[in-house]
């Protein structure tokens, strides 16, 4: 199964389009905040949140219990795509139904092997990989640039490296987070 998580109105074919909200037509009615979820373990290939994982589990337990079920659902080596506002830009300050800002960084504390290493060499990192039993590997993190920065970077007008530091420093420079994941687990 695939899975459309917070689907709103942009259903996609092919897959089971999950929201909370009647009005939007999904293909299922849930709250995903509510756990457990309705789906079977390990009966996902892929799941997507398009725009919508910043709108759900402003508690952070909320968060680790959702970020749990999806681990759950997941069969080993699904793909979870998520795509994101940067949390530097307007188009997630603005909304005031964005309730948490999601980064690749954040979402490498749900990575075994990186919570492991952490613990090792004695890092402050989170390791919510085992204190919640999920393992996501980051796979793929795309920032997406707004302009004029997308063209400058791709002209030669500027660097990687002065890009980065106004990521660091400055608002409406990159749009989005484009993330892929993926679920390690043993075959059942």
């Amino acid at each position: 199964m695939k899975f459309n998580m917070g689907c709103g109105t942009n259903r996609r074919e092919g897959y089971v389009n999950v929201d909370s909200s009647p009005a939007c037509g999904p293909d299922e009615v849930w709250d995903l905040e509510q756990t457990p979820w309705p789906w079977a373990d390990g009966c996902a290939e892929e799941v997507v949140f398009i725009h919508s994982l910043e709108h759900m589990a402003a508690d952070s337990r909320t968060f680790l219990a959702l970020m749990t079920e999806l681990y759950r659902i997941c069969a080993p080596g699904a793909a979870v795509i998520i795509h994101a506002p940067h949390p530097r830009h307007d188009n997630f300050l603005n909304d005031p139904t964005h309730v948490r800002a999601i980064t690749p960084t954040m979402l490498t504390l749900f990575d075994r092997e990186k919570n492991e290493e952490w613990r090792r060499k004695g890092g402050a990192n989170t390791p919510l990989a085992l204190y919640t039993g999920v393992d996501f590997r980051l796979e793929t993190a795309q920032t997406v640039l707004d302009e004029p920065y997308a063209t400058r970077l791709k002209d030669g007008a500027m660097t990687k490296e002065a890009v980065g530091e106004l990521l660091r420093t400055a608002n409406n420079v990159a749009s989005e987070f484009r993330i892929r994941l993926t679920a390690r687990k043993a075959a059942g």
